[in-house]
């Protein structure tokens, strides 16, 4: 049996723009130069702005549709008390405790167990470009 390992790293993702941004290749990159078998790899976001979900990396529309449809539901424009760093503050705030920071991924056989449709990606909730950190720890043989 093969000792139990675990290694980190932090992946950074410069955002252009609000929406979602596929941050998919470079983790599983990252995993497979890990050369573990089976495990587990954690994904957590480290900001409270931006998010992290999986979803359809197929068509388009699923992300167009989506980011509208996060929008409506935390609009900017709205009446908030926090908006330090302009309308767009609070509603991304809010987007991201709607879509959560953290994802977790079995590794089975070396690959990350992801759908035939599936990819990883960071949700941007601000107008403006930033720097992204994602924290990623992989425990596994």
């Amino acid at each position: 049996m093969q000792p139990i390992r675990q290694t980190t790293h932090i992946l950074r993702i410069d955002t252009r723009r609000q929406g979602l941004v596929e941050i998919t290749r470079p983790v599983v990159a990252w995993v497979a130069a890990q050369e573990l078998n089976e495990g587990l790899l954690t994904l957590f976001c480290r900001h409270t702005s931006a998010s992290l979900l999986i979803q359809e990396n197929a068509a388009p529309e699923v992300r167009s549709d989506l980011e509208a449809w996060v929008a409506r539901l935390a609009p900017e424009g709205a009446h908030y008390a926090h908006d330090d760093e302009g309308p767009d503050d609070m509603p991304a705030h809010l987007r991201a405790t709607l879509t959560g920071i953290q994802l977790s991924i079995p590794l089975i056989r070396g690959q990350l167990a992801l759908g035939t449709w599936q990819g990883i990606y960071l949700f941007e909730h601000r107008r403006r470009p930033h720097h992204r950190d994602v924290a990623l720890h992989l425990l596994g043989n």
